[in-house]
C-alpha cells in the first residue's frame, strides 16, 4: 500500500527519495531542493529528458540515503500517464537495489496542466502496480516488495486524498492478483483447481459464490462449451460470483474467457508461442479480481461475474472441424476451427447469463483473437459494440486509466461470413480476413436484446516486454478499466 505523507524531501529518512525533475521548468520552492536539482541537470547524463536517472549519495541537506531523480520531458507534453511511469521508474529502482523503503515526491501546485486529483491518483497508482514481485517457482526468491511507499504531498492535501490512496491499493492489489494467476503454469490452474483458487478469495471477501460442474452443465445442455473442454481430462466448469448492493436492482454481468491452457485442439497451434497460452484465462482472471475489489469498494449496483473454465487439447475424445455443437439455448454451431474455442465458451456462458440474471448491461473480456493484435497491437484493446453510450464509457474509463480501447466496427454485412450451410452459424469466419469482427459478430447472436459490449484484450493482456510500472508476462489489463467504468455506467 502506498501511504500519503506531508513531510518534506529534506527530512526524508528513507533508503531512497525519488524526485520528478521537467527539462525545461523549475518544480521546487525549497532552495535546498533546488540546489541540488540543479546540480543533478548540470551533470552530462542528466538535464530532465523523459525516462532519465540520476542517483545521489547522501546528498547534502537531505536525511534520505539516496536521491534519485526521474526526468519527465517538456512542462508542456506532462499527462497523467508521464506520472505513473515515474512513480513506477522509482519502485523498480528502489527493487533492483533490494531496498525496503522509498519516497515519493509530488510537487503537486506546480503541475497545473493535470488536475490535482489526478496527480495523485496516477502517482500512487503507478506506485502500487509496480510494487509487484512475482518469483513463487523460483527455489531462491531474490527480490521482495517494498515494505514502505510514501507519497510527499503538502499538508494541507493529505486528509483530502486518503480515501483515493484506500482505493487505489485496493485496485492495484486486484491487479496483482490478476497477473500472478495468469502467469501461474497452466499444470497448476485446470478449471476446477482455478475455481477453488477463486472461491477461496471470494467467500472470504464475502461474495456469493456458485459453482456448475460438468454434470450440471450437461443438464443444462451447455454444449459448446462441453465440446471444447471434450479432448481434456481436466473438466470445465462455471464458476459464478455475486456482489450484491442493498440500494439498487441495477445488475452488470462481467464474463470472462477462462481457458486454463489453449493447445488449440484438433486445429494445433504451431509450438513456437504455445508456452504463452497459459495467458488464455486472462479474461476469467481479470473478472474474478475486479469482483474481489468490487466487495472492498462496495458500489450501488449488483454485479455478477461469470467464468467459464475450460482446458483446450486434442486427444481421442476432442471436438473436431466440421462437428455441429448445440449451444446452450439451442442454437447449432458448425465447428469450422477447434482454436476459435473462446468464442463457444463464452456464447453458452452469455446466453445462460442473460437467461439465468437477467442483467441490464453485459461485458465480456477476453484475449479472443490474434487478429485484434494485428489491428491494434500489443497495448490496445478492441471493443465491440452496437451500444454507443456504453462504448463510449468504456472508451473513457480506458483513457483515464491508460488501459486503452478503440472502437471496432460490426458491419451487418460481415455476419454472412459466419453464415453455416448446414447448422445456425459457424464458429469462425470462410476466409482469413476481419477475424476479430467475424468473433463479435459471433458472440452478438448469444446475448439477445441486453446492452452489451465485448472487449478483446488478446494484444495487452500477455506480453514479453515490461514498462515502468508493468512486468513482462501478465500485466493484468482490465482491473483498472472495468473498476473505472463502473463508476460510468
Amino acid at each position: 500500500m502506498v501511504k500519503l505523507s506531508s513531510q518534506k524531501p529534506i527530512h526524508s529518512k528513507s533508503e531512497l527519495l525519488a524526485i520528478p525533475v521537467c527539462e525545461d521548468h523549475d518544480l521546487f520552492d525549497d532552495p535546498i531542493v533546488r540546489k541540488l536539482v540543479q546540480k543533478a541537470t548540470q551533470m552530462v547524463e542528466f538535464s530532465g529528458k523523459k525516462d532519465e536517472r540520476l542517483i545521489f549519495y547522501e546528498a547534502t541537506g537531505f536525511q534520505a540515503k539516496r536521491v534519485l531523480f526521474i526526468g519527465m520531458g517538456k512542462l508542456d507534453k506532462l499527462n497523467s500517464e508521464t506520472l505513473r511511469q515515474v512513480a513506477g521508474l522509482a519502485v523498480k529502482e528502489a527493487l533492483h537495489k533490494k531496498l525496503s523503503t522509498l519516497d515519493l515526491f509530488l510537487p503537486l501546485d506546480q503541475l497545473s496542466s493535470i488536475e490535482k486529483t489526478m496527480q495523485v491518483h496516477a502517482m500512487l497508482e503507478g506506485a502500487g502496480l509496480a510494487n509487484h514481485v512475482y518469483e513463487k517457482y523460483k527455489k531462491e526468491q531474490k527480490k521482495k516488495p517494498l515494505k514502505t511507499i510514501r507519497l510527499l504531498i503538502p499538508s494541507s492535501e493529505v486528509k483530502q486524498y486518503t480515501k483515493l490512496a484506500d482505493q487505489v491499493s485496493i485496485i492495484s492489489h486486484a491487479t496483482h492478483l490478476a497477473r500472478e494467476w495468469v502467469n501461474m503454469p497452466p499444470n497448476d490452474k485446470p478449471p476446477l483447481a482455478f475455481a477453488k483458487m477463486i472461491t477461496e478469495f471470494a467467500l472470504k471477501a464475502n461474495l456469493n459464490v456458485s459453482l456448475i460442474k460438468e454434470k450440471e452443465l450437461i443438464e443444462k445442455k451447455f454444449g459448446a462449451m462441453l465440446a471444447v473442454a471434450s479432448g481434456s481430462d481436466h473438466r470445465p466448469c462455471l464458476l459464478i460470483l455475486e456482489y450484491q448492493s442493498p440500494q439498487t436492482q441495477k445488475r452488470v454481468a462481467l464474463v470472462g474467457k477462462g481457458i486454463t491452457f489453449d493447445s488449440g485442439g484438433i486445429n494445433l497451434k504451431s509450438s513456437l508461442h504455445m508456452g504463452d497460452m497459459k495467458a488464455d484465462m486472462s479474461g476469467a482472471a481479470t473478472v474474478a479480481a475486479t469482483l474481489l475489489a468490487v466487495a472492498k469498494l462496495k458500489p450501488d449496483m449488483n454485479i455478477i461475474g461469470i467464468l467459464p473454465l475450460a482446458e483446450n487439447l486434442p486427444s481421442g475424445h476432442a471436438y473436431r472441424p466440421g462437428d455441429i455443437v448445440r449451444a446452450y439455448g439451442g442454437k447449432t454451431i458448425e465447428i469450422g476451427n477447434t482454436d476459435a474455442e473462446g468464442r463457444l465458451i463464452l456464447a453458452d456462458a452469455m446466453a445462460y447469463t442473460v437467461d439465468s440474471f437477467k442483467p441490464d448491461i453485459m461485458i465480456d473480456l477476453a484475449t479472443l483473437t490474434g487478429a485484434c493484435v494485428v489491428a491494434l497491437g500489443p497495448k490496445i484493446a478492441g471493443v465491440f459494440s452496437l451500444d454507443d453510450s456504453l462504448t463510449n464509457a468504456i472508451i473513457q474509463a480506458g483513457e483515464y486509466t491508460h488501459e486503452r480501447c478503440w472502437r471496432m466496427p460490426m458491419p451487418e454485412d460481415y455476419k454472412k461470413l459466419i453464415k453455416s450451410d448446414i447448422a445456425d452459424i459457424r464458429n469462425v469466419s470462410h476466409n482469413r480476413w476481419g477475424g476479430a469482427i467475424s468473433a463479435a459478430l459471433f458472440l452478438s447472436e448469444f446475448v439477445s436484446e441486453t446492452r452489451w459490449a465485448h472487449i478483446d484484450i488478446a494484444g495487452p493482456a500477455y506480453g514479453k516486454k515490461n514498462n515502468s510500472y508493468t512486468p513482462s508476462g501478465a500485466s493484468g489489463f482490465g482491473v483498472r478499466l472495468l473498476c473505472n467504468l463502473l463508476q460510468r455506467i
